[in-house]
């Protein structure tokens, strides 16, 4: 999302654009997908004020607006990414902790079959698939 665009979402919410909230949101962007931690060290290494309670409350704040979500792929704290990309599956190595991903088809007949034995609604947007990628398996 560019400044204009950030910009104008958080004013018509009642919010003004904070050099902290843009490096925050410029940092979700390059990492792709990143914990508060990874967020956090990206952000400061151009802006090394910047703290951690910092970036939780400007995450929360991004995600409330609809402009980061989460996911949470393994123990500990969960993953943000840009909420533009669209929904998405996350496949996880186990080995290498690289994380793919991949269009929510992938998953339909499996939401269909959970949803018709069981009357689950699943939310993939929040998956997560643990196995091995193709760099690992070789």
């Amino acid at each position: 999302m560019s400044g204009a665009d950030l910009h104008a979402t958080l004013k018509a919410k009642g919010y003004r654009l904070t050099p902290q909230r843009q490096l925050v949101l410029d940092a979700v962007a390059s990492l792709g997908h990143g914990t508060p931690d990874e967020i956090c060290a990206e952000v400061q290494r151009s802006a090394p004020a910047v703290n951690l309670s910092t970036v939780y409350r400007t995450l929360e704040l991004l995600e409330e607006l609809g402009l980061v979500t989460h996911a949470h792929l393994g123990h500990g704290a969960p993953t943000y990414h840009a909420a533009d990309g669209g929904a998405h599956l996350h496949l996880v190595c186990r080995d290498c902790g690289v994380i793919i991903e991949t269009e929510v088809e992938m998953a339909d007949a499996l939401v269909v079959r959970l949803a018709e034995q069981h009357g689950f609604q699943t939310d993939v947007a929040h998956f997560a698939i643990y196995g091995r990628c193709r760099d690992c398996t070789t």
